[in-house]
């Protein structure tokens, strides 16, 4: 028997929403910035094993160096993501969403079982909850990053007049590597969060774009049938 319940509120769908294009500005501009000044490489001493944008990257595909573009788009969507970010933590306050979202003491326990299904070592099905312990991990982790996001581009927006902050986030150019980092993680986020709702199939999507979630429920069972 198919059921129709109801799992997201309107609000939280709206935040969620509004994430999309705001994130999608703020990386883009973001990207205009680093290009300006890409300092960043894997390796160790004077040895690079890795740079993210090589010099070729940059003749291949034309790009132009538009530092003074990227921080104007840049430090304009930072305030619509600083105000969303405020909305939806206001909004699972106000509805109660962050009972279901926060982690919790079975939260690591419920996470293996997560990790073990998604590697096929775990048959059985996890136990039926709005949000299972990988999503609360991963949710809660992405909030706290994107506050962390908010505190180490101030640093890097106003280092003079928010100069305790940057000192506390160990100077100017560690709160730049900080916030470079950080959106890499968000990248990363980005990509397993798309990946995740393609497994999960289109009635979790449907979920949060109508609120509305058709699931399959077992019917009551007589009681002679039950004994």
């Amino acid at each position: 028997m198919q059921r129709i319940t109801h799992k997201h509120p309107f609000a939280i769908r709206l935040s969620h929403w509004l994430n999309v294009p705001i994130l999608a500005v703020m990386i883009g501009s973001g990207l205009l910035i680093y290009w300006a000044n890409d300092v960043y490489r894997i390796g160790f001493g004077d040895t690079t094993l890795f740079t993210f944008f090589p010099k070729w990257f940059y003749a291949a595909f034309h790009i132009p160096f538009r530092l003074a573009e990227g921080m104007a788009w840049h430090f304009l969507f930072m305030w619509l993501f600083a105000l969303n970010g405020l909305f939806y933590a206001a909004c699972t306050l106000w509805t109660g969403e962050w009972r279901e979202l926060l982690p919790n003491r079975q939260t690591l326990r419920d996470a293996w079982r997560v990790v073990r299904q998604d590697l096929g070592l775990r048959r059985e099905p996890l136990p039926k909850a709005k949000f299972n312990g990988a999503q609360r991990l991963a949710y809660t982790g992405v909030m706290a990053m994107g506050a962390a996001s908010l505190l180490t581009g101030l640093a890097i927006y106003k280092p003079i007049q928010f100069g305790w902050l940057t000192w506390l986030l160990g100077g100017y150019k560690a709160a730049r590597w900080e916030h470079f980092w950080l959106t890499v993680g968000y990248c990363a986020f980005i990509v397993m969060h798309i990946l995740q709702v393609a497994r999960a199939g289109f009635h979790n999507f449907q979920a949060m774009v109508s609120g509305r979630e058709l699931s399959v429920v077992e019917p009551d069972r007589p009681a002679q049938e039950a004994s």
